[in-house]
């Protein structure tokens, strides 16, 4: 007799539901629940506002266009609530009706909100390109931005925009003596310089005053709680890691005091074992670690093993955290891709290796397996 295909629920569709989506669909039956039609992914902030279309052909792609997902079946709506005594989510979609879905194992990969390029809203195609234009047009008409934070998500656009538009005045604004904190700081020596190549005003030690929404731009003045003189700009860009999860429709219990899902060393959830039983979370919605690391570290592979290996009654494996943040800050520039180690040390991909190599055969290829031309 056949042995019952396991179903597994994928619950966010992002960057890194996407991939556990990909490896578990090859022995399981899997569901992915997401409120886009495709993966609108959360990397490379500045040249998505700076240049969309060039952002939109790598990092927006409807799910049909995967060849990975063609056996999974996917819910478009918002995430409502979940019975863990009974093993099911409920899912509202855009007509307002809910549907349940029952599972054998759910990973929760729901991620988090992070201004105006992260949030859960449920759109359309459609609506997906009019706010990436919105954004980029507000942009393009405004002669002055102010970029408020120090993570990369600031640091990519502050040196995006100036790029795009070099007679624009961009400055940046940070809280502490350097930006990138949680980089090793050979990054943010590094990227300095290529800030102001790119005549980049660079503001440390300036702390503001937020404004009741950091998730859209804004115009008026910037005040600072570290006593400077207010900064003025025609659009103000804030990108300062007011990260909020998307957790509203889990239990209580299952959350830290930040809202975060609580995990265990092999993303299994904490709590009851049998209540709790064979549910996972990764990515920036897992409490993993201090920078919740773990979408960044390709856990998407780990969590997809442990799923299995759950189901199958065997052993789980460990997730080991970094301890600073690696990777891409800037992303695709005209001389091409740096990519920094933890160590801090850049690693460049050349500009002609960029479409000719690491999208088709590293990335679509490599790392999706498989993403059909549009």
């Amino acid at each position: 007799m056949t042995e019952r295909r396991r179903r597994v629920v994928v619950a966010g569709l992002g960057d890194t539901g996407v991939l556990t989506a990909i490896h578990l669909a090859r022995h399981h039956d899997v569901v992915g629940v997401s409120v886009k039609p495709g993966l609108v992914s959360g990397q490379e902030v500045g040249t998505r506002m700076a240049r969309p279309d060039a952002w939109r052909r790598d990092y927006w792609i409807p799910f049909d266009r995967f060849r990975g997902l063609d056996r999974v079946r996917i819910v478009q709506g918002r995430l409502s609530g979940l019975d863990p005594t009974s093993r099911k989510v409920t899912v509202r979609c855009a007509d307002d009706s809910v549907v349940a879905e029952d599972y054998d194992s759910l990973v929760i990969s729901t991620g988090v909100r992070n201004g105006f390029w992260r949030r859960p809203d449920l759109q359309s195609a459609s609506e997906v390109d009019t706010g990436l234009r919105a954004v980029h047009d507000r942009l393009a008409g405004s002669a002055s931005v102010a970029v408020i934070g120090g993570g990369a998500a600031a640091i990519s656009s502050a040196a995006n925009i100036a790029a795009v538009w070099p007679r624009k005045r961009v400055d940046l604004y940070f809280p502490g003596d350097r930006a990138l904190p949680a980089h090793h700081p050979r990054v943010w020596e590094h990227v300095r310089g290529r800030l102001d190549e790119a005549g980049v005003g660079i503001h440390p030690g300036h702390r503001a005053v937020l404004p009741a929404s950091v998730d859209r731009i804004t115009a008026d003045p910037v005040e600072w709680t570290t006593g400077q003189a207010p900064a003025d700009a025609e659009a103000v860009v804030w990108a300062v890691g007011m990260v909020t999860p998307n957790t509203d429709w889990l239990p209580d219990e299952m959350l830290d005091d930040h809202g975060f899902v609580r995990v265990t060393d092999d993303l299994r959830v904490v709590g009851d074992e049998e209540t709790f039983a064979e549910i996972f979370a990764v990515g920036d919605v897992a409490a993993t670690d201090p920078l919740r690391n773990s979408a960044r570290n390709r856990a998407d592979r780990l969590v997809a093993h442990n799923v299995a290996a759950s189901l199958r009654g065997e052993r789980l494996r460990a997730y080991r955290a970094r301890h600073r943040r690696w990777g891409s800050v800037l992303g695709v520039q005209d001389d091409g891709l740096e990519v920094f180690a933890p160590n801090g040390r850049p690693f460049r991909f050349p500009a002609w290796s960029i479409d000719s190599v690491l999208q088709p055969w590293i990335v679509r290829r490599g790392i999706y397996h498989g993403i059909r031309r549009r």
